[in-house]
């Protein structure tokens, strides 16, 4: 993977009489890059590319870049799921139930439309869970990569399960692909959309044009589910 260098110290700009601070990481990349989360406004851009072109990028984009700020500052913050024996949760678009067992040896076990988990002093229900849904969105995503990957005539790249708060799945420039082990809660579409988008990556390194008809190649009817994937990741559980 091209070197990344270390966040510049904080830097703020005026926009619509607002003042906005961001965070600005260098890179070997092309093009400039706006991104924001519960951090702010971070910007990625090209090593040599001056501040002057950084912040009419931003100007440019200025009245989105207010409306996000906007909306993750208005976002209700999330509070820890409360797990009940037999309450229900959507894994890969279908209910699920939880059930509370002290019976059995395993900690967790998936049976037909139903979880059971083993809670004890030592690990209690919420983070059985947690680890009984990685499981699950490994064997699943191993899946889906060796369904996809065939079709772009390529091997199944390796896979790493990623908990980042805002960031859905990466490609890294050596071929391996991380995927949000939270993505099992959605629907297998959803799912599928995303392996698709990274997959996509292994040819076209970008978000060109170029690239996006991989995608299409790969899941024709990518916007819907893309815009889908949105509004369902502002009403994931917080597991």
């Amino acid at each position: 993977m091209p070197p990344i260098t270390p966040p510049e110290a904080p830097r703020s700009i005026v926009i619509g009489g607002q003042t906005v601070a961001y965070q600005l990481r260098r890179s070997p990349r092309r093009t400039i890059g706006l991104a924001i989360d519960h951090r702010g406004l971070r910007v990625g851009a090209p090593t040599r590319a001056r501040i002057g072109d950084i912040e009419s990028l931003i100007h440019e984009h200025g009245q989105w870049v207010l409306d996000k700020l906007a909306a993750w500052r208005d976002r209700p913050s999330a509070s820890p799921l409360a797990i009940c024996d037999g309450m229900s949760i959507d894994v890969l678009g279908e209910a699920l139930s939880v059930r509370l067992t002290g019976i059995g040896r395993q900690r967790w076990q998936f049976g037909p439309g139903t979880l059971y988990l083993r809670p004890d002093a030592a690990q209690g229900a919420n983070t059985l869970l947690g680890k009984a849904l990685r499981e699950k969105a490994r064997d699943v995503f191993a899946e889906r990569l060796a369904v996809h990957a065939p079709l772009l005539g390529v091997a199944a790249p390796p896979l790493r399960l990623s908990s980042a708060r805002t960031r859905w799945g990466s490609c890294s420039h050596r071929g391996g692909i991380a995927l949000n082990w939270r993505l099992v809660l959605m629907p297998l579409a959803i799912v599928d959309y995303v392996v698709c988008h990274e997959l996509a990556h292994l040819k076209e390194m970008n978000h060109s044009p170029r690239f996006w008809s991989v995608v299409e190649q790969l899941c024709p009817d990518w916007k819907a589910r893309r815009f889908e994937l949105r509004r369902l990741a502002r009403t994931l559980p917080l597991i």
